[in-house]
């Protein structure tokens, strides 16, 4: 990163703000962030948003990528034909348009005229039929084919058109067509997208293009001037690879870094100051998020569903509510979180019930046979590894709880935290673990076929804890055929009843989102997708900017 410090247009807003911190010592009520000035009235161009990440991108071609980072930095980069607003309705993107058929099984997509890929190319139907070809291509390593093998015809009719044809009605249609299938064909035609130099250096049409990526360091992107939604205020997007949160942390407040996701005890406690009050804006909402304890059920201590019951029963998830978020989140019962359409509050629960965890585990033949306070069976103790991602402090805690928990009935349970590279590509994708504490991003449809239908089992695939049930099967393939809401609601309701019986991962909470801001960035408009919905409208007075480019 090449910037300079502004200092000199920071000087007289330093010195009120050392004036505010000055009169807090006075006895008498003030309220800081009323000192903080805003004298834009329109939104300037410049400056740029340092954030921090936990792990590095691992590949910036989306279809091949399976971790949030390169998933955030791509959805910078690329474009899809649609996306979702900031209620959640699905809009055009690439696409100005489109027609769907009275049989639910033909959309008719209208392209957007005078787009261009940042290396000037212009984007056309081709683009979207290469980028199909390849994700449903055999030898494509991805884990997002099973969307898009529902076609059975896709063409480029025109330049601007482009026609996709289901074998049969399929839910998810549209909303499939975000950004993980739009490729420069003129730069990927006739190679191997695996060894392609655009997963280092990716060649977009969207808000942002590459400028940097430093390994385990740093990604830097840069305004994309030519942008057809328009150009960014922000000139630069910067995520530093900082895989400690409590060293985050001391970067925010150092101001290393603009933005970032605090643990509940960040927020609670060591956010709450008066430079906090001066310098940040605290956002509090129930994330799209859930956090899990899942098996192996290939692994021979996970076969039986009475042994991941009485697990299940053996943990307090309120003393991990409490502990961990500090109240900030909410008890996951499976999938999907309490304030969607889809979510069924009926299902099986799991108390915190030791006496029924030691039970259930008794049936199924783990008891204390030589009264040393660690089960057996067949000689065996029951002992196993969770493993986890370094930099997580809540994974951390939550795992700290969860063994203390489980030793308390005999089970030993060992935890093991990795670099987040090595534990998706060492341990995850080559399904080298017994058990695993991690969590799921959500989407806006109840569609979870990639992660828990019998056929995702495969290398990069998302159902590496190797689940089968095949009314479960029948019923991820039912949910993608019905159009109906209340149809849908009845069928992934079936579902959370299943996973609550069958408890391949003992869900454990859905957090609260906690970002913190600088106050310097303007347009930030919370709603129900969240903050960064429309992030490219995000702004700096001038007056305020940090950094400029060269």
């Amino acid at each position: 990163m090449f910037f300079s410090t502004r200092f000199s247009r920071l000087r007289s807003f330093r010195l009120l703000l050392f004036l505010v911190s000055f009169l807090s010592f006075f006895p008498f009520s003030l309220q800081p962030s009323a000192f903080h000035l805003s004298f834009a009235s329109e939104p300037d161009y410049g400056d740029a948003i340092v954030l921090g990440s936990i792990g590095d991108a691992t590949t910036l071609v989306p279809m091949l990528a399976s971790d949030a980072t390169s998933h955030q930095i791509a959805g910078l980069i690329y474009n899809g034909l649609v996306k979702y607003d900031k209620d959640l309705n699905l809009v055009g993107d690439l696409a100005e348009s489109w027609e769907i058929s009275p049989d639910g099984l033909t959309i008719t997509f209208k392209l957007r005229k005078g787009v261009k890929w940042e290396d000037g190319e212009p984007f056309t139907s081709e683009d979207v039929l290469f980028g199909f070809e390849t994700i449903t291509a055999p030898g494509t390593p991805t884990a997002y084919a099973g969307d898009f093998l529902e076609v059975e015809n896709a063409e480029a009719t025109d330049p601007y058109t482009f026609k996709v044809t289901y074998r049969e009605p399929f839910a998810p249609a549209l909303s499939s067509w975000g950004n993980l299938v739009v490729l420069p064909k003129h730069l990927l035609d006739g190679k191997d997208i695996t060894k392609s130099p655009l997963g280092r250096n990716p060649v977009g049409m969207g808000p942002y293009s590459l400028s940097e990526w430093k390994t385990q360091e740093r990604i830097e992107l840069k305004a994309n001037p030519t942008c057809f939604e328009g150009r960014p205020y922000l000139d630069r997007y910067i995520m530093r690879i900082i895989p400690d949160s409590a060293t985050m942390f001391l970067e925010l407040k150092s101001g290393g870094l603009d933005w970032m996701g605090l643990s509940p005890i960040q927020y609670e406690r060591q956010a709450n100051s008066l430079f906090f009050e001066i310098n940040f804006n605290k956002y509090r909402y129930l994330s799209f998020s859930y956090t899990y304890l899942g098996y192996n059920l290939k692994f021979p201590l996970f076969t039986d569903k009475r042994v991941r019951q009485a697990i299940a029963y053996a943990i307090d998830k309120d003393e991990i509510i409490r502990g961990v978020l500090l109240g900030y989140g909410v008890i996951a019962t499976g999938p999907y979180k309490p304030d969607t359409w889809f979510y069924n509050p009926n299902v099986r629960r799991y108390p915190y019930d030791p006496k029924r965890a030691i039970a259930l585990l008794a049936e199924a033949g783990w008891v204390d046979r030589d009264g040393d306070g660690r089960l057996d069976k067949e000689g065996r103790p029951f002992s196993f590894t969770a493993i986890t991602n370094q930099g997580n402090p809540l994974r951390d805690r939550t795992a700290q709880i969860i063994q203390y928990r489980l030793k308390q009935i005999g089970i030993e349970m060992k935890i093991r935290t990795l670099e987040w590279t090595a534990f998706i590509n060492d341990f995850i994708d080559k399904r080298r673990f017994e058990a695993v504490i991690l969590g799921w991003t959500l989407g806006q449809d109840p569609d979870i076929y990639d992660i828990w239908h019998s056929s995702k089992t495969g290398g990069k695939e998302l159902n590496f804890i190797s689940y089968q049930n095949p009314e479960m099967d029948r019923l991820l393939v039912e949910g993608r055929r019905t159009f109906d809401r209340n149809g849908r609601k009845k069928i992934y309701w079936r579902i959370q009843e299943i996973l609550a019986e069958d408890q391949p991962y003992t869900f454990l909470y859905v957090p609260m989102a906690l970002p913190v801001i600088h106050k310097r960035f303007k347009g930030i408009e919370p709603a129900p997708a969240g903050i960064t919905y429309n992030f490219i409208r995000w702004w700096v007075p001038r007056y305020e900017q940090k950094y400029i480019m060269p």
